[in-house]
């Protein structure tokens, strides 16, 4: 538990608000859209396990413009 309290979380914690916002905005417009270069289900499976580079992709590569 020592471990824990030298984790300068004034650092880590902004990262992680960042990925789980970025998750939540590519996952909601995957889901309104439904319209993704590649299968649907690989683009969700991607944006939840690949962390904070899964959303950054989806929008570069797996959003289909209109």
């Amino acid at each position: 538990m020592a471990e824990l309290a030298n984790i300068p979380w004034n650092l880590i914690l902004p990262l992680i608000v960042l990925q789980l916002i970025l998750m939540m905005v590519a996952l909601i417009d995957i889901i309104r859209h439904r319209r993704t270069n590649g299968p649907f289900i690989m683009w969700i499976f991607i944006i939840l396990l690949a962390s904070l580079i899964g959303p950054i992709l989806y929008f570069i590569f797996g959003r289909r413009q209109e």
